[in-house]
């Protein structure tokens, strides 16, 4: 899968927020913030291609995590981007 065009991670107000841009992103009804760890992986993988399991390495090398939790973590992140249309497959 890989981030949707028109989606950019912004520090507004120390806070990680995904930023529109382009007519077709446009949806000023919610606001999406991500957490340190979420914003983290999201700069990991930007204009690449990755897997779940991608995503998962990339937390369990930077964060104290086991595989199978940070594996399960990243599968519901990843399936909330989908929901709001950040990434496709």
């Amino acid at each position: 899968m890989k981030i949707n065009e028109g989606f950019e991670l912004r520090k507004v107000c120390d806070e990680n927020v995904i930023v529109a841009y382009g007519r077709k992103n446009i949806d000023f009804s919610k606001v999406i913030s991500l957490n340190e760890s979420a914003a983290f992986l999201w700069n990991a993988v930007v204009d690449k291609e990755f897997t779940c399991q991608d995503l998962a390495d990339i937390l369990c090398k930077e964060y104290e995590v086991d595989a199978q939790t940070a594996l399960q973590d990243v599968a519901q992140m990843v399936a909330s981007w989908k929901e709001l249309g950040l990434v496709a497959d």
